[in-house]
């Protein structure tokens, strides 16, 4: 099975917010095990989730895993995202697409807040 993920955000009008986004993909792209890892935005940029879906398609992919790069399921990844899994579905058959779980309910997150914090005391150089 060769998975390809879709890395998801929301978008911004500000090109510069998107930015982060461009660099986590070739980041996960370069290190990670997954040759394929695909940019998307819900929503105000692009490549937006059905192109970079049908990138994903065309890779090879056997199976698109669709990672909201949001802190909580709330209605962009409870219906949004799901609507765009299901219609990407239905234009590649064979392929398995999977909405993950947005990033806020992970342990790690605690401990990413908690360093902010501690970021916010340290005298500035």
């Amino acid at each position: 099975m060769t998975t390809a993920i879709l890395l998801i955000a929301h978008g911004s009008r500000e090109a510069k917010a998107n930015d982060d986004l461009f660099a986590l993909a070739e980041e996960l792209r370069q290190s990670g095990p997954y040759a394929t890892v695909e940019p998307a935005f819900l929503e105000l940029a692009k490549p937006t989730i059905d192109v970079a879906g049908q990138i994903c398609a065309a890779s090879g992919a056997t199976r698109v895993v669709l990672l909201p790069y949001f802190l909580t399921a709330g209605v962009h990844v409870q219906r949004d995202l799901q609507n765009h899994r299901d219609a990407l579905a239905r234009a590649f058959p064979a392929i398995e697409f999977v909405v993950a779980k947005p990033l806020g309910p992970h342990a790690l997150l605690r401990q990413i807040v908690l360093d902010r914090i501690q970021e916010t005391s340290e005298p500035e150089a």
